[in-house]
Order: structure tokens, then C-alpha cells, then sequence
């Protein structure tokens, strides 16, 4: 461990440096800006260091265009020996930027042991800290077996499915043993998996009349109030009681929840510049849309049907109640065994960099494993990496220096027993 050690501090310079470089670039997501430059960026880093780099656009996800084209890079860098295929994998998309900031949210600014910038924790640290882990681990072992991948990919904000969705699709990680994901999940913690998830649009159905008649009409957002009234009554304590084995973080996340992600009904809402009054209309139309996550214990089918359930006994006491149920998304739950080799071989590595033993947790959402689980068939997977999780998506986001360092040295530990 003291050359990968010794390798990875003289290389701290080139960490900060590189974590700059990557929050400087606003790869904001919606719409999906500058997927290309970051690629092409890792690219000219990568390629004269003999990295087989690749970019790869996701022709036809969601979101692709023109204008927002999805851009990935995968970067292979071959041993001189056969052996297994240990990758890392970031999205090197970031939310937007919102308000509070005291910062400037793509300065990348060093302050004391921090870097802050929208992206910094979640998660171009961790894409950062995989690549000079990887520089480090080649340097101190030229003639390594096996192959080393860094990928970097788009839309995990927005799903994932113009990044690793996309790869997984075409069969990249049918050739690979390993998969780390560096998300922010504390430096001695290790991410087995997370919960999973069902967004729905429950619409409710009225009629149109006069406001000055409503009683010719039928309202539909008063049908959408009694769904609420139901949630509120029978459901959110169903969910309150149900409790996992999980270690999801959170405490609060290790039972089921359920969130309303937006309401509207009636007429459309003006533009900006409209100063005059709505017209008087009986709303026909009311929707929502739900944010249900699940856990392991849990059948989406049962999820999906205490819904169903909710609503018709609701239909039940409103004679005119009409409704429609429109699946938007869904994830199963996934969580990687305590004995999976990628976890026994990370543990090890907390606990000779840190010197105390790795905890095991699950995010409370989800992340790129999914479609590596889902769509890859490979359970060998985990996240971690340096940041604090409570950090994401946050004013003022910042990653430590010293935490990235930590995590390089894990990496570059779990590469040197992987492929060593």
C-alpha cells in the first residue's frame, strides 16, 4: 500500500486540478448542456496516457436531440496479463444550480480542504478521484492483468437512460467483473444498492360548466381532494408501518413513503406576461403525480394495487368519481451480497486506508445500478465514493480534498487486489 499511497498524494496537485477542470464545465441537466465537451475533455486527458477512449452518443434516449445530444465516454486501458474487468462508472451530469449560493457554482473554488461547485459532491469528485486512483494504480503496475474502465455518462439526474441505460443496452457490461460507482456516500461507508421506486399520474375525471353553475358541472379537483383525504387516512400510515431490512439511509427512508411530486387542475397556467383573470370553468381534469418508493419486502404489483384499491373505494363513495392510472417509471429494488467480491475487496481496503471497518447502507433513491442490475445482468456492483450524500443537490455544494484523496486510495487498493 506505501507506493499507491505515496503515488496518490504526490498526485494531489493534479486531483484538485482535475476536479476544477470538471466543475468548470456546466453540464446542466435539464437540457443536458455540454455532454460533449466534458467528453472530449476526458478524452485529451486520457488518450495520451494509453486509454482506449470512446464517446458514445445515446441515439434515440430521451432527451436525445440535436440541440441536447446524450454524450458518454468509456475509457479502457489494457493489462499486459488476462484477468477480470474492473470499472467505474460517474454521470457527469449535474442538476441545476438554484438558489442560496454564496459561491459561484461553476468557479471550482478552493477553500481550505474544500472545492465547491455545482457537481463537486455529486459526483465529479468521485469521477475524479476514480481517474487519478487508475493513473496511480497503472503507474505503480504497468504490466497489470485485466482491464481498468472509467466511464463517464449522462442523465442519471434525469434516469440514466441516455448514460448507463444506453451502454447496457448495447452490451458494454457484459464484458466486465466489477463495477464501482463513486457516489457520495462517505468515504468508509459502502452503497450495496437502493429502494425502489414507482412515479404514477393519477388523473381525476369531472365536467366542464360555468363557474356560476357548478352544480351543472362535476369538479375534478374536489374528486382529486377526496384521493388526498383517502392518502392521507389509510395510506401514508399503511406505508409508516411498513419497515425494511435494508440499512437504508436515512433512518426515516427504511420504512415506505410516498411523495406528491406536483398537483394541477383546471385551466392551464398563464404566461408570464397574461394580467388578466382566469376564465370561470368547472375543472375537468385534476392530476398528480406520485413518487412511491418500495422496498425489498415489498411486490411492485402489491404496490401498485394499494393504489387501485385507494382509489376505488373512493369511487365507491362519489357516484360520478371517474379516474386513470398512468405508470411514468419504475425501478425494483436491488441490493448487492455482503460476500459479493467487489464488497469484500472494498471493506478490505477501508479498513487498511482508514484503519476502522467499512459500514454497508442503501440509498433511500436510486442510481445508475439499476440499469447495471436490470439491464447488465451484473449484481457484482456497488457505489462508492467520496462526499457527503446530505450535500447533493444543495447551495454552496462542496467535496473535501482529504475525502477524495481517502477514496483514490481505496480504489487504487481495490484495483491492486482485483488486478494486481
Amino acid at each position: 500500500m506505501t507506493d499507491l499511497t505515496t503515488a496518490i498524494e504526490a498526485r494531489r496537485p493534479s486531483l484538485i486540478q482535475l476536479t476544477q477542470d470538471l466543475i468548470r464545465i456546466p453540464t446542466l441537466n435539464p437540457p443536458g448542456r455540454h455532454y460533449l465537451d466534458i467528453c472530449e475533455f476526458l478524452q485529451a486527458r486520457m488518450a495520451p496516457q494509453g486509454w482506449d477512449c470512446e464517446l458514445v452518443r445515446a441515439h434515440g434516449a430521451p432527451g436525445d436531440s440535436e440541440t441536447y445530444p446524450r454524450w458518454n465516454i468509456v475509457a479502457r486501458h489494457k493489462g499486459a496479463r488476462s484477468g477480470d474487468c474492473v470499472h467505474f462508472n460517474s454521470h457527469h451530469d449535474v442538476v441545476e444550480v438554484g438558489h442560496g449560493w454564496t459561491r459561484d457554482p461553476f468557479g471550482g473554488e478552493l477553500d481550505g480542504d474544500r472545492i465547491y461547485g455545482r457537481g463537486s459532491c455529486d459526483m465529479k469528485g468521485g469521477l475524479a478521484a476514480s481517474i487519478i486512483a487508475a493513473e496511480a494504480f497503472i503507474a505503480e503496475n504497468p504490466d497489470h492483468a485485466g482491464t481498468v474502465e472509467i466511464s463517464a455518462t449522462a442523465d442519471e439526474e434525469s434516469g440514466g437512460f441516455g448514460g448507463v441505460a444506453y451502454l447496457a443496452e448495447r452490451g458494454d457490461f457484459a464484458r466486465v467483473n466489477h463495477v464501482i460507482i463513486p457516489e457520495p456516500l462517505h468515504k468508509d461507508r459502502i452503497c450495496l444498492g437502493h429502494r425502489g421506486v414507482w412515479w404514477a399520474e393519477i388523473e381525476t375525471q369531472g365536467r366542464i360548466a360555468h363557474g356560476s353553475m357548478p352544480f351543472l358541472g362535476d369538479c375534478a379537483v374536489r374528486h382529486m381532494g377526496a384521493v388526498l383525504e383517502e392518502m392521507e387516512a389509510t395510506l401514508w400510515p399503511l406505508l409508516a408501518g411498513k419497515h425494511t431490512e435494508m440499512p437504508v439511509i436515512p433512518d426515516g427512508a427504511r420504512s415506505s413513503t410516498l411523495n406528491i411530486n406536483s398537483i394541477h387542475g383546471g385551466a392551464s397556467e398563464p404566461e408570464a406576461d397574461y394580467t388578466g383573470l382566469p376564465a370561470p370553468c368547472v375543472p375537468d381534469r385534476c392530476r398528480i403525480v406520485i413518487d412511491r418508493r418500495f422496498l425489498i419486502e415489498e411486490d411492485l404489483a402489491e404496490v401498485k394495487a394499494e393504489v387501485t384499491a385507494l382509489l376505488e373505494k373512493v369511487k365507491a363513495q362519489r357516484p360520478s368519481f371517474r379516474y386513470e392510472v398512468r405508470d411514468l417509471f419504475e425501478v425494483i429494488p436491488s441490493m448487492t451480497d455482503r460476500d459479493a467480491p467487489v464488497v469484500r475487496t472494498t471493506a478490505a481496503a477501508i479498513e487498511r486506508v482508514l484503519g476502522r471497518e467499512a459500514g454497508y447502507v442503501v440509498s433511500p433513491g436510486t442510481y445508475d445500478q439499476k440499469h447495471i442490475d436490470r439491464i447488465g445482468k451484473l449484481k457484482n456492483c456497488i457505489a462508492y465514493g467520496p462526499g457527503v450524500l446530505d450535500l447533493a443537490h444543495q447551495p454552496d455544494e462542496w467535496v473535501g480534498v482529504q475525502d477524495m484523496l481517502d477514496s483514490a486510495r481505496v480504489m487504487a487498493l481495490v484495483l491492486d487486489d482485483l488486478l494486481g
